[in-house]
């Protein structure tokens, strides 16, 4: 610490351009900084550290992080604690990011994320700094401050077991393990999601996703899909259960059909104490699909749901940049089964409505000959029925859909009502007398094989060109992948995860042999062995663990990719 302190003394005054020569390890008393890596200037992205705490001083008892969700349970409270404290202490010392202290971006959700680890040796947090300056000066007396004076008082106020509140924490990681034990009981008890009774689901806003807290409903399942799981903190825990096969969210207007379903969507991942969906769980390979004009679609075998299209373009290997609605949401779907998906979620109000439904009237008037679209309503049932694929699907608009669902959940105010029997009463008595178009079977599933010259990510003289703009954006080489239509995408740091996962598929597994499927198994096999860090060249704490599913969705909205079938693994 006191060699740190001496060479910033030293630098006061100096080109920004010095403050290289601090790179490097530093034993303080109680931890050790390290200095990965120094900003060019003043304006430039800030400079990336790291703290070690031995668990001799840390002091965290095993008991709080000796599973897999108890570590991450625990990884997020610290980087939240470390945040705080950093908000607390960062001050402006000049120009530019001058003065700033910063850990990653977080929301609602519990995510495994390389800005902090814990072992039974050290607790580990990275962190950005913001090296202070005068213009392109060093000032190096305040970073002499920020250094050695603030960030060995951060550790003290976030990193110290002893300095935090065992009342809040355990409750926190204990609330994590109960949601992944719930999530992992939905299979056995053949239900596709689960709402504990008393969870909160609206939001404060659409830029909050804090709970509302004025006149909030607390959430009550109806006594017929009441069912009862088990918790290993907090034991029996009762809500509804939803169950697989067809389900329809049905009510008016504002009375909670589409927060219900974004619950749900989000229910893939586990939520901090006191969200007020922290007992909200789905099952893991739920995707949400919606229509996405203007997108591109590379290869994809659309046929199950789209062919005999105008001047005889093919739909079992469709292309296009610029899909229209219900194209792209045919090309979501079957992108996401290609993936693994095992539950569908799809909100009418984001769908194509020529893609769900063809009514009775429109059969009349246009013959199934001149219409190359067969609707989602005819191939619901034959999706679960052939590949046992789920969908969870809210509709207010059409009444078809009581024909082929297995349940129907009624909101009224922000409460769910089982009223499946008189939606099959009702479905019975006022017969639509559509005629079913979807033939005997849903269709073939082709797997597509990715081709590695299509995936460019240099730019220029540069090999590597990839940044992240907010969580919409990924520019990734000489071309913008627009995944603001991916609504499970819930942080930035996952956007630079799967940013920096195209990079790895790239180099290592595709080899123009290899599926898209069998190239996410390898990409999240490595993930899940080895941790995020296996993506970057050297430590950094802005990544934050994805699904498949988004690195799917990522490389099928890459525009310059190119892809070939694979018929001989098609699956129907």
């Amino acid at each position: 610490m006191n060699a740190l302190k001496s060479t910033l003394l030293k630098l006061d005054g100096a080109s920004y351009k010095a403050y290289k020569d601090i790179k490097g390890k530093y034993n303080f008393s109680d931890f050790t900084l390290i200095i990965d890596r120094v900003q060019g200037d003043p304006f430039a992205a800030p400079s990336k550290l790291r703290v070690k705490v031995p668990q001799s001083i840390a002091g965290f008892p095993p008991k709080l992080y000796n599973s897999p969700s108890r570590k991450v349970a625990l990884e997020d409270y610290l980087i939240r604690q470390f945040d705080r404290a950093a908000k607390d202490l960062s001050s402006h010392r000049g120009t530019g990011k001058s003065g700033l202290i910063g850990v990653t971006s977080l929301g609602q959700e519990v995510l495994e994320r390389t800005a902090a680890f814990v072992s039974k040796n050290e607790i580990e947090v990275r962190f950005v700094v913001g090296l202070p300056a005068r213009g392109r000066r060093i000032l190096g007396r305040q970073a002499a401050e920020l250094l050695c004076e603030d960030i060995p008082e951060l550790v003290d106020r976030a990193l110290i077991y002893d300095a935090l509140n065992p009342k809040e924490i355990f409750p926190w990681v204990e609330t994590v393990e109960d949601a992944d034990a719930l999530r992992s009981q939905l299979s056995e008890n053949n239900l596709v999601a689960f709402v504990a009774n008393g969870a909160i689901l609206p939001r404060r806003s659409g830029a909050d996703e804090g709970p509302l807290l004025k006149n909030a409903i607390a959430f009550q399942s109806p006594s017929s899909l009441e069912v009862e799981l088990n918790a290993p903190n907090l034991g029996k825990i009762k809500g509804m259960g939803i169950p697989q096969g067809i389900t329809l969210i049905v009510g008016g207007g504002y009375h909670g059909k589409s927060t219900l379903l974004k619950a749900i969507a989000l229910g893939v991942y586990n939520r901090i104490m006191g969200d007020g969906r922290e007992f909200v769980v789905s099952d893991p390979t739920s995707v949400k699909i919606r229509a996405e004009d203007g997108r591109s679609v590379a290869g994809v075998d659309i046929s199950p749901f789209i062919n005999r299209l105008p001047q005889g373009r093919s739909t079992g290997n469709f292309s296009t940049s610029n899909a229209s609605g219900s194209t792209s949401q045919a090309a979501n779907i079957i992108e996401a089964l290609e993936a693994g998906a095992n539950v569908l979620l799809v909100d009418e109000d984001t769908a194509a409505t020529n893609f769900m439904i063809r009514d009775r009237r429109m059969q009349q008037l246009i013959s199934k000959e001149k219409e190359p679209i067969t609707p989602f309503i005819d191939k619901i049932r034959q999706l679960y029925e052939d590949y046992g694929v789920s969908t969870i699907l809210v509709m207010g608009g059409s009444g078809d859909y009581f024909d082929v669902a297995d349940t129907v959940i009624a909101m009224e105010n922000y409460q769910p009502f089982n009223v499946t029997k008189k939606a099959k009463e009702i479905a019975r008595e006022c017969a639509t007398e559509r005629q079913k178009e979807g033939g005997d079977s849903f269709g073939r599933i082709t797997p597509r094989i990715p081709l590695g010259s299509s995936i460019d990510p240099s730019r220029g003289d540069r090999a590597v060109k990839v940044k992240v703009r907010d969580v919409d954006e990924v520019a990734f080489g000489s071309e913008d992948i627009d995944l603001s239509a991916v609504e499970q995408i819930v942080n930035p740091g996952q956007l630079r995860a799967i940013a920096e996962a195209l990079i790895v598929a790239k180099e290592k597994y595709v080899d123009d042999k290899r599926s898209l499927s069998q190239i996410l198994d390898k990409i999240v096999r490595d993930i899940d062995s080895k941790g995020l860090d296996i993506l970057i060249a050297y430590p950094q704490g802005d990544l934050a663990k994805f699904r498949r599913f988004e690195l799917a969705a990522a490389l099928n909205r890459l525009r310059s990719l190119s892809v070939k079938s694979d018929r001989a693994l098609s699956v129907e």
